[in-house]
């Protein structure tokens, strides 16, 4: 999760760190109050990268140390251009939050404060808001737009994304189709093999290295997806065979260095990944309404993780690593509905078209999560950023903002795709006469509730109030 600026949510690493503890006090939820830093002058500190490289630095003063400072250190250390500020950022880790910081921010004061922050932004138990402690890791700036990405020359810069990526699509963070994954992995085979070598880069010799290159997941769960690379009644490849054999199709330039053919390299494998919406995102977590199957069957709820990125918003399934809707921000509305009990989680609600019995409808989507408030102000926040951005002419308007780029339509409607959207396992409400009411029906387009929605574009909608009846859907 980001800290992002929001005019009208006083999100806590908004502020100073005393702020936050004050602002936690305020609202009742700390358990504890702030922890004044006694540190040694000469501090230890361990920087992460994405790959689980350590970075060893002795800095002074460590409890007044900014995010700022202490990424001029590690710029030096690592040997980054100054153009690394803007496209790295510092996150506070931990398998419960995700937390980017500011340069103003110091992590020692945050990663004190950490129990208050799991207190107010997740569901943990007691024992693990007191022993689950973050680490510093250096990542991409979740602020950073993927179209200035590829204007990148240092070597250095772009294999520091590469392998953020690459740790991505390996996690199931990035869920991707099978044949993509196939190409990423040759690339990566590529890069951290050399040029391939008909003797030595064999089946036997990638055995027992394939979570280098392919999700452990994907090649688990779509076996099925093997006949696509078999006639009928031939021998079944396997995905060492498969990956070797789009290892074996990359030509590489033979007049280049080799320190020149990994830079159009790395460039290739972030533009694949920039073809889904969910890179580069922050990830918060929640739970979803799960469709009723029958009379006799509760509908219960299903774990999702919620990808937020300059673009859009995507929600995923949290188990099987796919894909249940994926919107850019000209296709949704969004609302955050805060909970007075505390033991219940606050709603941030999804807005978006559909059509139910041939009949286009708004269809809503609620999502329980105590980081709704996190992921509303994510989402106004890059809109913000989005406008703030130069602005083509007005007549090139509606050509220059598609919904959706042609080259990314291909992928989304490949069948079984886990990149594309699944409407009919989430549970959402249709609706509405003028925002009197929520009810199952069939209208004509209508207005949206919500107040929050993309004011310019191709699919802007008309605001109505939001009513009390909303919260009860």
């Amino acid at each position: 999760m980001t800290s992002h600026y929001n005019p009208e949510i006083p999100l806590l690493l908004q502020m100073d760190p005393s702020e936050a503890t004050n602002t936690l006090e305020q609202a009742g939820h700390s358990q504890r109050g702030s922890v004044s830093s006694s540190a040694a002058r000469h501090s230890e500190v361990l920087i992460y990268l994405v790959n689980n490289s350590i970075i060893h630095l002795t800095v002074d003063s460590l409890s007044s140390l900014t995010a700022g400072e202490l990424a001029r250190t590690v710029r030096e250390v690592l040997q980054l251009p100054d153009q690394a500020y803007e496209v790295f950022s510092f996150w506070l880790v931990s398998p419960f939050l995700e937390l980017q910081l500011k340069p103003k921010h110091c992590p020692y004061k945050l990663s004190r404060q950490w129990p208050d922050l799991l207190y107010r932004f997740t569901r943990c138990s007691a024992d693990d808001i007191i022993h689950d402690e973050p680490i510093l890791q250096y990542r991409k700036n979740v602020f950073f737009p993927k179209s200035k990405e590829l204007q990148i020359k240092d070597e250095g810069i772009l294999r520091l994304l590469y392998e953020e990526a690459k740790c991505n699509i390996l996690e199931g963070r990035y869920p991707y189709d099978l044949e993509d994954c196939l190409q990423l992995g040759a690339l990566a085979c590529r890069i951290e093999l050399g040029p391939f070598d008909r003797e030595q880069h064999n089946p036997t010799f990638l055995r027992g290295k394939m979570g280098m290159f392919l999700p452990t997941n994907l090649c688990k769960k779509h076996g099925g997806l093997l006949a696509a690379f078999r006639s009928r009644g031939a021998k079944q490849q396997s995905y060492e065979e498969m990956l070797l054999e789009s290892f074996r199709q990359l030509v590489d330039d033979a007049a280049c260095e080799e320190s020149e053919v990994l830079k159009p390299l790395y460039c290739q494998y972030l533009q694949k990944c920039h073809l889904l919406l969910y890179y580069g995102s922050a990830v918060f977590t929640g739970q979803i309404d799960k469709p009723i199957q029958s009379i006799l069957q509760r509908n219960g709820r299903k774990p999702v993780t919620i990808a937020i990125s300059l673009d859009g918003v995507s929600v995923m399934d949290s188990k099987e690593k796919c894909v249940l809707l994926a919107l850019y921000f000209c296709e949704l509305s969004w609302e955050y509905t805060s909970s007075e009990d505390e033991d219940c989680d606050d709603i941030l609600w999804l807005e978006f078209d559909g059509e139910e019995g041939g009949a286009v409808v708004n269809k809503l989507l609620k999502i329980y999560s105590k980081q709704a408030e996190l992921m509303s102000g994510m989402i106004e926040y890059c809109i913000d950023c989005n406008s703030a951005s130069e602005t083509p002419p007005v007549q090139d308007t509606v050509a220059a903002k598609p919904p959706r780029p042609k080259e990314k339509r291909g992928k989304l409607r490949r069948q079984n795709s886990v990149v594309c959207n699944r409407i009919q396992q989430l549970s959402t409400i249709d609706y509405v006469e003028e925002g009197k009411e929520i009810k199952r029906v069939k209208p004509k387009r209508a207005a949206s509730f919500f107040t929050r929605q993309l004011s310019q574009g191709p699919a802007s909608y008309s605001a109505v109030e939001v009513t009390e009846t909303l919260e009860q859907g």
